[in-house]
């Protein structure tokens, strides 16, 4: 028959031209776990998959938006059960007398001593004594005021929202920058395994501390001064990667993902070279997706389908 033959590679080109992917989905339960350093941009790109692979917004679970849903529902009466009788965290336990108290914790709690009565006696409609101040009172407390809760109830805060998101067994979820530690890993593993629940894989994204210092600049929050950075980056390097360590150690490197979150793509506007942000997230999502273990053709396909979005600021 007269012609050429078509190699493989021709096949996946014309394959490719082909194709429209407008909604990829993935089926079966289990995480992805999306970690790396402070500035790496784990909000963009878990946007972008949740996007990308029809990942439900309540099937994202990072730990601010956790700490905002536990204070939402903190008086739900459910929710307050499953956190007092599996986790041990109470609203009727003083958080001075719980298992959790520690000179240290006693000292954070007396030095919000004025406020916490202030917020107290507003829910409470009379005046209030601090020191009666509850686990979940403090819990409260310390997420519309940005302070740290306990690791112990990190932990547990995280192993009851993924209790509680529906259809466990047959939709997957993504976590988004946790564990930050050996201690949050070996817990979250145990977790996951007493729900049956895999880790499908782990996308550890990573950027040099320059380029953290760079990013972190560049969208100039008010706790972005340098010391603080530098103090985040070496929590990075001394807590967080070893977590990546033991989730190898468990799972085989062939589940761990390591990213490069940096891969700027710069264009000609005006006879000057600009970086494009938009471009440049989605090289790592790109990257991320292979990852994933999805085919380039098809990822070339997804991401040509994708809506145009600006990005919201400097991952």
């Amino acid at each position: 028959m007269a012609g050429h033959e078509i190699g493989d590679a021709d096949r996946d080109l014309d394959l490719g031209r082909r194709l429209i992917i407008r909604d990829i989905e993935i089926t079966g339960s289990g995480v992805i776990i999306l970690t790396g350093p402070s500035s790496c941009g784990k909000g963009e790109i878990a946007k972008a998959l949740c996007e990308l692979l029809s990942i439900e917004r309540d099937r994202w679970l990072s730990m601010g938006d956790i700490l905002r849903r536990t204070y939402e529902r903190a008086r739900q009466p459910d929710f307050v059960r499953l956190l007092q009788e599996r986790y041990s965290i109470s609203d009727q336990v003083p958080i001075l007398d719980c298992i959790d108290s520690t000179p240290d914790l006693a000292r954070k709690v007396e030095d919000q001593a004025v406020a916490l009565a202030a917020d107290l006696a507003r829910k409470r409609g009379a005046p209030a004594d601090w020191r009666t101040t509850s686990q979940l009172d403090w819990l409260e407390y310390c997420t519309t005021h940005g302070l740290l809760v306990p690791n112990r109830w990190t932990q547990a805060l995280i192993a009851a929202d993924i209790q509680q998101l529906p259809e466990l067994d047959r939709k997957i979820f993504l976590l988004d920058g946790y564990p930050r530690t050996r201690v949050a890993a070996e817990r979250l593993l145990e977790d996951l395994a007493a729900l049956d629940l895999p880790v499908l894989k782990v996308l550890h994204l990573s950027i040099s501390k320059q380029e953290m210092l760079h990013r972190a600049g560049l969208r100039a929050r008010i706790d972005d001064d340098t010391a603080s950075l530098i103090k985040r980056f070496d929590f990075y390097v001394e807590s967080v990667q070893p977590s990546v360590d033991y989730l190898k150690e468990q799972l085989g490197s062939d589940r761990i993902a390591l990213i490069d979150a940096h891969q700027p793509h710069y264009t000609m506007q005006d006879g000057a070279s600009r970086l494009d942000l938009g471009r440049s997230i989605e090289n790592v999502v790109r990257s991320a997706l292979r990852g994933l273990g999805l085919p380039r053709f098809v990822i070339n396909r997804m991401l040509a389908s994708r809506p145009a979005r600006r990005p919201a600021s400097m991952p």
